[in-house]
């Protein structure tokens, strides 16, 4: 189950492009937007971390962080990022971590072909690490309400 509107965002261990760890405690003091999408490379993956990336003026404005968050290799990431020109930094949850402590795991993606993959899914944490905003994609090829998720920041700058 997702961790819900109100609660703690859980702990997870995640690596950058750089392969180096990042906690999520670690983000307390920010504004935090957490973008999980299943996969680089994909359409409609490019299609929204395109659009978190034409939409950080609004983030940087209220100093709030943006992270994408998948599955794939910190080294797949960067290519991605690099590829299109992402201007805010895509963890790697090679190990599943937090996949499974957000509770957006998809044990059935590509009809059960790829088991694990994130759900596409956007959690805003305060700047306590307490999750203020969740949004959980009905079906994968569905794409956030990018304007809930701005007002969802806004709210806490």
């Amino acid at each position: 189950m997702a961790v819900e509107v109100g609660h703690q965002a859980p702990d997870a261990v995640l690596v950058n492009h750089d392969r180096k760890a990042v906690k999520v405690s670690d983000l307390r003091g920010k504004t935090v937007v957490l973008a999980f999408f299943p996969g680089a490379f994909t359409g409609v993956c490019t299609k929204e971390m395109c659009a978190f990336r034409d939409a950080m003026a609004a983030f940087s404005a209220i100093e709030a962080l943006v992270f994408g968050i998948s599955v794939d290799m910190p080294f797949a990431q960067k290519a991605f990022a690099d590829q299109h020109g992402l201007n805010f930094p895509l963890l790697s949850d090679y190990n599943r971590e937090a996949v499974r402590a957000f509770g957006v795991e998809d044990p059935n993606f590509a009809g059960g072909l790829l088991p694990g993959v994130a759900t596409r899914s956007v959690f805003v944490l305060d700047r306590d690490g307490v999750v203020r905003y969740r949004w959980i994609a009905p079906t994968q090829g569905t794409e956030p309400d990018y304007s809930a998720v701005e007002e969802a920041v806004r709210e806490l700058g």
